[in-house]
């Protein structure tokens, strides 16, 4: 059982660590079932999520219900001793209700209604979608809102994920009550907001407001982060209206829906996770991606911290295959381990699959699963086998959390949205590019690092890109470097307000007196190219003509380029800022040093080059060291204690075989990175 901790009144009787899937009963018959839940048995399967897409199978028509085989499959699953996340279906109305309201369909920029026949096929504004999408709720939580086996409720199911956005007529009258709502009835306002001054687009009233359509040229950057922040608005209310309904009829259950955090969409995550009781995400790997063991590290760290540093879940993720990227890549034997341990190393109290038997027709049916269409008599099953045994074996770990890094990765969604709309001086400046490649660099290096919203306590904030800045951030940047904090910034940053508008003055606006320092021009450079810096470091995408101010240090100028013999990073006091993107082998040099300055913990002993170690600590001085080789030679990890999945005793240190994963419980020795926060 897990151990009890403060986190126990947040997770109820959610079993941890959390093992199993997503569970589609409505595409196999009732003799497929009980070979299901005898199979999850032996899989060491304790929570699956249920009825994702199930709407059409428990109302097959409009007001009548069928529960019967729901019934059916909660008290197998309940008879088994498995617990259920039960979903409500309304990620996919059914045909019969975009028969009877073909106006909740979405509708794209070009004015064109989208067919049902998908899942999401809904507008999230639709009055007709958010009756139903109640009313089917509403009947599943009366039902099964006090069952024994429901011990968590899982709302929709990746929102946004398939139509971020609508531009239908509903959504346009909505759009306008948002705004009125959100910024005062000053149409005049608005106007000085958006710029509408630009090409006589000033509106006279407020029936002339329209979401962002597609039109002959441009439209206002203002108009489109709007637009952006009203449609993560209307999801973020279909959410709540499901998840207060849940909680009436279902009272002291856990309420989630799946993330997408890593995807870095036109969602801001850092709204939705104080909505949820226990954060969960999605994340699959670009199998193509030569950096993915990198990138989970990255998921798993944001997810993190959108859980406040809490014990999180996830949701989904693959045993093998994924069938929508472009090549059905499997997983190389012992991925599958790597990668869900790497989650549960870095704060997941559990992890599901998508999906638990492998679907024998539609859309999805190669995308692996936890049971593949060859049966028991394969390699995917055998190891989703073993790894719900080792899974088992760390319930000791639930509960537990991550100590603070003394590293943190500044991420602002909506800079980011602004960043990444047309009309930038370079196409090529994309945030999540930044935030990753900055990311990875520590994650080569073996260095710790948390993820977050604002200015903490840690003691180097890295900003990789921060191009939308608001006058409160800045002084909260102000204020972290005035409490001894060390940051970087990185280049085109602090140079226009959250409606896209210019600071005045020169660049870079807000952030010119924290830099001391401003920008004469910015050099975007050509696809490809790059510019050395006298100091060894290579840059990319972007170089800046940066004139310092008295007292500001020049630690390295570009050897070439259109900034030749000018200052590349530059440094005042504490803070640092950098007028290109270097590549990531520079940033690798660089960043270690920069942190070893501001007083963080060098990376643990054997970390790095692929190999991860990351600690768990629990509340009665117990820890838990992960050790994940994603390298192709064994490794050697600093380590005393019980290996709790081979057994083997580690005195000083262990030896992790190539692609394996040791975790190492130690008594008494619970630890974190030296230095981790600000004194």
């Amino acid at each position: 059982m897990p151990r009890p901790d403060r986190q126990d009144s947040v997770w109820g009787d959610v079993p941890r660590p959390a093992y199993g899937a997503d569970y589609n009963p409505e595409q196999w018959d009732t003799a497929t079932w009980k070979e299901d839940v005898r199979l999850m048995g032996e899989a060491g399967v304790n929570l699956v999520s249920l009825g994702v897409f199930a709407w059409s199978w428990v109302e097959p028509r409009p007001g009548v219900f069928d529960f019967a085989g729901l019934d059916e499959v909660i008290g197998l699953l309940d008879s088994a001793g498995i617990a259920v996340d039960l979903a409500t279906p309304t990620a996919a109305p059914p045909r019969w209700f975009s028969h009877v309201h073909p106006q909740s369909l979405p509708v794209t920029a070009d004015g064109l209604r989208l067919a049902p026949g998908s899942r999401q096929a809904y507008c999230p504004s639709s009055p007709a979608y958010r009756e139903r999408a109640a009313v089917v709720t509403r009947a599943l939580a009366e039902r099964y809102g006090e069952h024994p086996a429901v011990v968590m409720w899982h709302i929709n199911n990746e929102y946004a994920g398939g139509n971020p956005h609508c531009w239908c007529e509903v959504s346009a009258a909505d759009f306008r009550t948002w705004l009125r709502a959100t910024y005062g009835d000053d149409l005049d306002a608005l106007n000085k907001r958006w710029g509408t001054g630009v090409w006589g687009m000033t509106y006279s009233d407020w029936s002339q407001v329209e979401p962002p359509r597609t039109s002959t040229s441009r439209l206002s950057p203002g108009l489109w982060l709007d637009f952006y922040r009203f449609c993560d608005a209307e999801h973020l209310a279909c959410y709540r209206a499901e998840r207060d309904i849940v909680r009436a009829h279902s009272p002291g259950r856990p309420v989630t829906t799946n993330f997408m955090a890593s995807a870095l969409r036109t969602t801001d995550y850092w709204r939705w996770a104080p909505e949820v009781d226990i954060v969960s995400n999605d994340h699959y790997l670009g199998s193509e991606d030569p950096d993915r063991a990198a990138d989970l590290a990255f998921a798993a760290d944001l997810t993190r911290g959108l859980a406040g540093g809490r014990p999180w879940l996830l949701m989904e993720h693959s045993t093998s295959a994924v069938q929508w990227q472009a090549r059905n890549i499997a997983k190389t034997p012992g991925e599958m381990a790597r990668n869900t341990l790497t989650h549960l190393a870095r704060g997941a109290d559990g992890a599901l699959f998508f999906q638990w038997r492998q679907s024998a027709y539609g859309p999805e049916k190669w995308h692996s699963a936890m049971l593949p269409h060859g049966g028991t008599d394969t390699r995917i099953w055998r190891e989703a086998a073993a790894l719900g045994s080792a899974v088992a074996g760390l319930a000791d770990v639930a509960g537990s959390s991550c100590p603070p890094a003394g590293i943190a990765l500044l991420l602002d969604y909506e800079a980011m949205w602004a960043l990444e709309l047309t009309d930038r001086p370079s196409s090529d400046l994309a945030c999540g590019d930044a935030l990753r490649s900055w990311h990875r660099a520590l994650w080569t290096a073996g260095l710790p690092c948390d993820i977050v919203p604002a200015p903490g306590e840690h003691r180097l904030l890295l900003v990789p890109s921060l191009y939308g800045l608001s006058g409160t951030t800045a002084r909260a940047l102000e204020e972290y470097e005035a409490r001894g904090g060390h940051l970087v910034i990185g280049p085109f940053s602090g140079v226009v307000d959250p409606d896209d508008r210019l600071h005045p003055g020169p660049y870079p606006g807000v952030l010119r007196d924290l830099l001391g320092l401003r920008v004469d021009e910015y050099l975007p450079l050509a696809a490809g190219v790059t510019v050395g810096l006298d100091d060894g470091s290579t840059g990319s995408v972007w170089a800046e003509r940066v004139v310092p101010d008295a007292g500001t240090e020049v630690e390295s100028r570009f050897t070439g380029g259109p900034a030749a013999g000018l200052p590349a990073v530059l440094r005042r006091g504490t803070v640092r800022y950098l007028a290109t993107r270097p590549d990531e082998a520079s940033l690798a040099r660089l960043l270690p040093r920069w942190a070893a300055e501001a007083g963080c913990a060098p990376a643990p002993a054997g970390a790095g080059g692929g190999v991860e170690v990351v600690r768990r600590n629990g509340r009665d001085g117990r820890s838990w060291l992960f050790a994940v080789n994603h390298t192709l030679a064994p490794a050697e990890v600093a380590a005393t204690g019980v290996d709790l999945l081979s057994g083997v005793r580690a005195a000083g240190a262990i030896s992790v075989p190539a692609g394996g994963v040791a975790v190492v419980e130690s008594a008494g020795t619970a630890a974190g990175p030296s230095g981790a926060v600000l004194s």
